[in-house]
Parts: C-alpha cells; sequence; structure tokens
C-alpha cells in the first residue's frame, strides 16, 4: 500500500468533499475515515481509481456521520447525491484548500497550524515544534479552529501572506524533519506565483529553490547532517540556482522588499560563494539587518550573530549572541560555535554537549554530539 500515494490524493479527496457541501471538518474526519479504511483493504485489493474510491468512501463517511448527527438530519437529503463509483475529476484543489484554510475568521496562526494540519499532512507533534510550543497547546489550538471554520461558507478566502506561511513552513517540515514536503510547497509555491503577480510570492519560490539546491549535500552516507561550510558544492543543483536567482532579481527590481525576497537574498549569496572561504559575510550581514527590521524575530538576530561572527570574527558574534534570550532554540548551539572560533575549545565542546542534549531532532542531536566528541579528544575536556 503506497503512502506517498495517499498523503496526494488527500487534498484532491477533501477538496472534493468540501465543493459537495460538506464542512471542512466533517470533510476532513471523514476523509482520515477513508485513508484508514484504504490501508486496511488496499494490499489485499486494490482498486484500479484510488482517487474515485477514496472519493467515494470518504463520502458515505461523511453521509453516515451527518444521518447520525440529530442536530444536522436536514442533510440526509444529500444520500442521493452520492457520487457514482468511478474516474474522479482530475482537478488539483490543493492550492485552493491552502487559501480556503486561511480563512478570515481565523487567525494567521491558527490558519497555519490547521492547514498544516489538514492539508499538508504533519502531526500535531511536527506543527508544535515549528511554533515552539507543547503539543498539547498546538492540540488544542487546532481543534478551536475547526470548531472556528465548521460550517461557515468559504466565500471568503484568506490573504496571501497567511498562505505564504503555510508554505514557507511546510517546505521547511519537508527540508528538515521527517517528511518529505518539499517538492510539494514548491510546485504549489510555482502555482501561486503563476497566479497572482506579488514579489513575496516570487521571493518564497526564489528562497525555496535556493535551499532545495543544496539539499543533496546536506547529509552524509550515512545520513549525518554536512555544515554548510564543508557541503561538496559540486553537488548543489546549479539550473535550481540559476532559475532561483533569476526569480529573486525579478523581485527585488520592483523595490518592495519583503521578509522573504531578504531571506532568498542572503540565500543566494551562499550559493554564489565558489568555496565557503569566498562568501560574503559583510553583505550577510547587512541582508540580515534588512531582515530584522522587516520581521523583529529573535531567530532572525541569532542568524546574524552567527553573519557577525563570519564577517567581524567570533568575538563580535558572541557579543551579539549576547543581547538574545538564551533560551532561543540553538542559541547553545551557536554559542558552542563561537567559542571553537574564537579558540576556546573546553567551553565549545561543554556547550556543544548541552546542545545536543535540546536538539529538537535525532540528526541534529548526533550532529552536535560528534562536535563534542571531536573537541574533547583534542583535549577540551
Amino acid at each position: 500500500m503506497n503512502e506517498v500515494l495517499l498523503r496526494s490524493l488527500t487534498p484532491s479527496v477533501l477538496g472534493i468533499l468540501v465543493r459537495r457541501g460538506a464542512d471542512f471538518a466533517a470533510a476532513e474526519d471523514a476523509v482520515q475515515d477513508a485513508l484508514v479504511e484504504a490501508v486496511r483493504v488496499w494490499s489485499a485489493d486494490p482498486p484500479r481509481d484510488p482517487k474515485g474510491w477514496l472519493v467515494t468512501v470518504a463520502w458515505r463517511r461523511f453521509l453516515d456521520a451527518t444521518r447520525a448527527d440529530a442536530a444536522r438530519r436536514r442533510r440526509e437529503d444529500r444520500v442521493d447525491e452520492e457520487p457514482a463509483p468511478g474516474p474522479a475529476p482530475a482537478v488539483d484543489d490543493t492550492l485552493q484548500l491552502y487559501f480556503l484554510c486561511a480563512h478570515p475568521s481565523l487567525t494567521p496562526s491558527s490558519a497555519v497550524a490547521l492547514t498544516l494540519r489538514a492539508v499538508g499532512g504533519l502531526t500535531t507533534r511536527q506543527i508544535a515544534q515549528a511554533y515552539l510550543v507543547p503539543e498539547a497547546t498546538m492540540a488544542q489550538r487546532i481543534s478551536r479552529a475547526k470548531r472556528t471554520v465548521s460550517g461557515v461558507r468559504f466565500d471568503q478566502p484568506g490573504d496571501v501572506a497567511t498562505v505564504l506561511r503555510v508554505l514557507y513552513l511546510v517546505f521547511n517540515e519537508g527540508y528538515s524533519g521527517d517528511v518529505d514536503l518539499a517538492a510539494e510547497a514548491i510546485r504549489l509555491t510555482r502555482q501561486l506565483a503563476a497566479a497572482i503577480d506579488h514579489p513575496e510570492v516570487a521571493g518564497l519560490l526564489a528562497l525555496m529553490l535556493l535551499h532545495h539546491a543544496r539539499r543533496a549535500a546536506r547529509t552524509a552516507p550515512d545520513g549525518s547532517l554536512v555544515p554548510l561550510a564543508e557541503q561538496d558544492r559540486g553537488r548543489w543543483d546549479t539550473e535550481s540556482i540559476a532559475e532561483g536567482v533569476e526569480i529573486l532579481q525579478a523581485a527585488l527590481a520592483r523595490d518592495r522588499l519583503g521578509e522573504f525576497q531578504a531571506q532568498a537574498a542572503i540565500a543566494a549569496l551562499h550559493a554564489d560563494a565558489r568555496t565557503a572561504e569566498e562568501t560574503d559575510w559583510v553583505q550577510i550581514v547587512e541582508w540580515y539587518d534588512e531582515l530584522a527590521r522587516l520581521t523583529d524575530s529573535p531567530v532572525v538576530r541569532l542568524n546574524r550573530a552567527v553573519a557577525v561572527g563570519e564577517a567581524d570574527g567570533p568575538r563580535a558574534g558572541l557579543a551579539a549572541l549576547a543581547a538574545l534570550d538564551d533560551t532561543l532554540p540553538r542559541h547553545t548551539a551557536v554559542a558552542a560555535y563561537l567559542h571553537e572560533r574564537d579558540g576556546d575549545l573546553t567551553t565549545a565542546a561543554q556547550l556543544y554537549t548541552k546542545a545536543a542534549q535540546k536538539a529538537p531532532n535525532l540528526a541534529e542531536r548526533d550532529h552536535l554530539t560528534r562536535q563534542a566528541a571531536r573537541l574533547n579528544a583534542r583535549g577540551g575536556r
């Protein structure tokens, strides 16, 4: 049974149910029930038309739930509208669903969380990690969002900024997490860029392409992380880099700078350097200054401290880091790196060990643990 196929069909099936009149929360429950049934029966008896099968089963589950709910008995006349088995329309509803989840009745954070769960296929735990909140808190947020949009007519879709935020988070989860959604996020952002003339849409697409171009070099054959400075740049996808730079230049020429364009500019400067030593860190610091002005994000300021450490020396980087909250995720790892650059191997080894204990995923934890072991082997105890 192909889980990738099921994941790819889910948004379209959900969109069909919504268009047929199912409210969003009930439609999502029905689709999830259909997926469970598919896992149970497809391995022994795979359907000729998987999408049509899912639509039929999901619609029946929705109708069953509708009948069982006394408050919704008026919907029983939809039984006659049950779609006949057979090929379902070849319509990609995914991008439309992203906009529908960004409904004006939801706060931006709730809209993003709901979309990641219902359309992106992420678990509540993964979304909670992206937001840096407890899983229980995120579960409550998603439940409230479902209740808010339940029964609401989707004739007032959300704004582009919220959709871009969702696509960005989905890409990041696919790029660094345990669910591969990066290519899907790029595909949808291409669709959005073709439909909407907006410099930030172009900026996000450029950012995704530039980051995705380095993906093959980010891990070693054993699965361990390879830091940017140590990556084999010959493995970078030069076509994606060229496309990303071209899209970014066209967006920047419109003089409507936004955070995704600024991030893409930083990624482009990394991609433009033939070696790590040739990286233009002075320009990168300037772009981080622009990005901090646009977002006032502590994560941006943390990354800026690294760039300052490269441009002006590790002690300047540590000074910039000292102004930030030391509970910030990856703060300890950055401190370890800057102390190592400054020659304080003992402190660096201790900080790498502490950072490993706080790492958000196994690959990062293993990388930080190896860094600590490397310094300890050099006498950093």
